[in-house]
C-alpha cells in the first residue's frame, strides 16, 4: 500500500514539473545553464550599451573637431599645443593652426615690443614698452594706435624715445594709452590690435611701415 502511494506521488510531481524528474543532478545542470544564459544576456547588454556610449562620445568629439576654425578654438577643446613661437595646435582630424602673433617676426630687425606681448590681455590705461631703431622715430616719437576687431581706432597717442634717437641702433621707447571700452564694437569685441607705426614725415607711402600685434581687451567691463 505504501509503495502505491509513493508511485502516485512520483507521478504527480513529474506532471507538475512538465514531465521531468526532480533528480538533483538534472536540476543542478539546468540551473547552471540558466545562470550562464543570464550572464551571457547581461554581458551582451553591457557590451551594446558600452558600444553605443563610445559611439556617442566619439561622434561628439568629431563634431567638436569639425567646428574648429581657429588656434584659440583648437586649444579650447584640449588639443595638444606645440610650444614653439608662434605656438601651434593640431586637431585629431588633421587640422593644423598657428597662433596669430601679427607681423612681429617680420619686423623684429626694426622694432621690438616688450609689453604688451601678442595676445596679451590689456586694460586701460595700457603701458607700451620696447625698442625701435632710430629710423622708426621722427623728433623722438612715433604714432601708436589701439583698434578694435573692426579696425576702429579707440585710442591713439605717441611713443617717446627714452634715449638719443638719431642713430641706427635700437632705442628704447615708452607710451601710455587710455581707451574707453564702450567704444569697442564688432562680433569679436574682446579682440583688437595694437599698431606701432613708423613716423613718416614725408607722407610718401613707400616709407610707411608698422608693427601690428593682436591684443585681448580685459573682461572687467563686460
Amino acid at each position: 500500500m505504501q509503495s502505491v502511494i509513493s508511485q502516485k506521488r512520483s507521478r504527480i510531481l513529474k506532471k507538475k514539473s512538465g514531465g521531468f524528474s526532480f533528480d538533483e543532478g538534472i536540476f543542478t545542470a539546468m540551473s547552471s545553464k540558466k545562470r550562464r544564459a543570464i550572464l551571457g544576456m547581461v554581458l551582451g547588454i553591457f557590451l551594446i550599451v558600452t558600444g553605443v556610449l563610445f559611439f556617442v562620445v566619439q561622434s561628439s568629439q568629431l563634431s567638436k573637431q569639425a567646428e574648429i576654425i581657429s588656434f584659440e578654438a583648437c586649444v579650447a577643446v584640449g588639443n595638444p599645443v606645440m610650444e614653439s613661437y608662434p605656438r601651434q595646435c593640431s586637431t585629431k582630424d588633421g587640422k593644423h593652426f598657428v597662433e596669430n602673433i601679427g607681423n612681429e617676426l617680420e619686423k623684429t630687425d626694426l622694432i621690438r615690443i616688450s609689453a604688451p606681448r601678442p595676445n596679451e590681455t590689456i586694460m586701460s590705461p595700457v603701458m607700451i614698452t620696447g625698442a625701435a631703431r632710430g629710423i622708426w622715430y621722427f623728433e623722438a616719437t612715433f604714432p601708436v594706435f589701439v583698434v578694435d576687431w573692426d579696425g576702429k581706432i579707440i585710442a591713439e597717442g605717441y611713443a617717446t624715445a627714452q634715449d638719443e634717437w638719431m642713430t641706427e641702433a635700437f632705442v628704447p621707447f615708452e607710451a601710455e594709452l587710455a581707451f574707453d571700452t564702450a567704444d569697442i564694437s564688432g562680433n569679436y569685441f574682446d579682440r583688437g590690435t595694437l599698431i606701432l607705426k613708423k613716423d613718416n614725415p614725408s607722407g610718401l607711402p613707400e616709407h610707411d611701415d608698422a608693427l601690428e600685434i593682436p591684443i585681448v581687451f580685459g573682461e572687467w567691463w563686460w
